[in-house]
């Protein structure tokens, strides 16, 4: 390592493991980035997010450091998403609310440390990409599915929101596709998150080892880099196929385009289909809760900055981590007990008013402010 990089060391978490959660090293140019916990799906913990806000900063103001490589360990994932089992465990012994202040602070700040990153920031998706996942990929300069990319927002089953920077990204994608993923989880596998700009380029897994040795070889000094990049991974770069979302998207457009989430499902019956009435069922699945501030969060952030958009986000997330907020039931439901029967409060989205929405939305006290 030269002067200015840390040394990379070998972290453990809070239990007892002979593996580090995550893992730093340098080479031929490259900051390489490995999300070291595969029986977890790679899930963020707070200490990951630590290392990360520890290595970025002085990886960008190193010379020897010209690009930033991010990759899953294992067969399966990329980024599962944010520790939230491991959060509902350690938040009901955290009456203060210090974790829940601490872990979206924290990850937020790393989401907008790539997004402002001056470097390239290339995320090799092998696998599963969700939640917190996408934040570490999505607003990096270059994110990279394989066969095995899986993508989906799913927080409102959980009774969260999708965050990490969702309300930016997701107010971006063409017409209402991003107001239908953030609503139904939808999973998009690589030749749909490509037609949609979530991804730049499908290369294949066997592949990645072979682009990582052209990336390092290559020049990527001076303002060309990202280019520089962009011609490496145009070399490996292959067709995935047809995407299923052209299909659909004048339907979603028709349905999910409604200002509020009553309007939506009006225009789903309406349509009297099956693809109506799978979206039906889905919605039903959901926090009513979640649904409904996340279509606010998307309203809010429609012309925001990066920054406003994630003090939106940190302050919704703080009034979802409350004693008593759905997350916990939702968490509960689909990752403790597993019985996938959240009793959400309150229990239809008639029952949750304006006032409830407007909760979310209130400054808290420490506010995430970047200056």
């Amino acid at each position: 390592m030269r002067a200015g990089t840390p040394a990379v060391r070998k972290r453990r978490s809070t239990v007892l493991t002979t593996e580090p959660e995550i893992l730093f090293d340098v080479q031929h140019g490259l900051g390489l980035i490995t999300l070291n916990r595969p029986k977890a799906l790679n899930s963020l913990s707070l200490e990951m997010i630590r290392e990360m806000e520890r290595v970025l900063p002085a990886w960008e103001s190193d010379p020897a450091v010209k690009a930033v490589v991010v990759r899953g360990a294992g067969e399966r994932a990329f980024c599962a998403g944010g520790d939230v089992a491991g959060l509902y465990r350690e938040m009901r012994d955290d009456p203060d609310g210090t974790l829940r202040r601490d872990f979206f602070r924290e990850e937020y700040i790393v989401n907008r440390r790539i997004y402002r990153y001056r470097k390239p920031w290339i995320s090799l998706i092998d696998g599963i990409d969700m939640g917190g996942g996408v934040g570490l990929s999505v607003h990096g300069s270059h994110s990279i599915a394989t066969e095995k990319f899986l993508f989906a927002m799913p927080e409102t089953a959980i009774g969260l929101f999708p965050d990490v920077g969702g309300g930016y990204f997701l107010c971006r994608l063409r017409g209402a596709l991003g107001a239908f993923l953030a609503l139904t989880g939808h999973r998009l596998k690589a030749a749909d998150a490509l037609w949609a700009g979530i991804v730049q380029a499908h290369v294949p897994s066997a592949k990645l080892s072979e682009l990582v040795t052209a990336l390092g070889a290559a020049d990527l000094s001076g303002e060309n880099a990202r280019r520089q990049v962009d011609a490496v991974v145009a070399k490996f770069a292959t067709d995935p196929g047809a995407p299923t979302l052209p299909s659909i998207i004048e339907d979603i457009d028709r349905c999910f385009s409604a200002a509020t989430l009553q309007e939506v499902i009006t225009k789903l019956r309406a349509r009297n289909d099956d693809w109506a009435q799978k979206q039906i069922d889905v919605l039903a699945k959901m926090s009513p809760t979640a649904m409904k501030i996340t279509l606010e969060q998307l309203r809010r952030c429609a012309n925001r900055s990066f920054e406003d958009t994630m003090t939106i986000e940190y302050r919704m997330a703080q009034a979802c981590m409350r004693p008593g907020a759905d997350f916990y039931e939702g968490v509960r439901a689909a990752l403790i007990d597993k019985d996938q029967s959240p009793k959400w409060n309150p229990p239809s989205i008639d029952g949750v008013t304006a006032q409830m929405v407007e909760a979310h939305f209130d400054p808290v006290a420490n506010d995430l402010v970047f200056d």
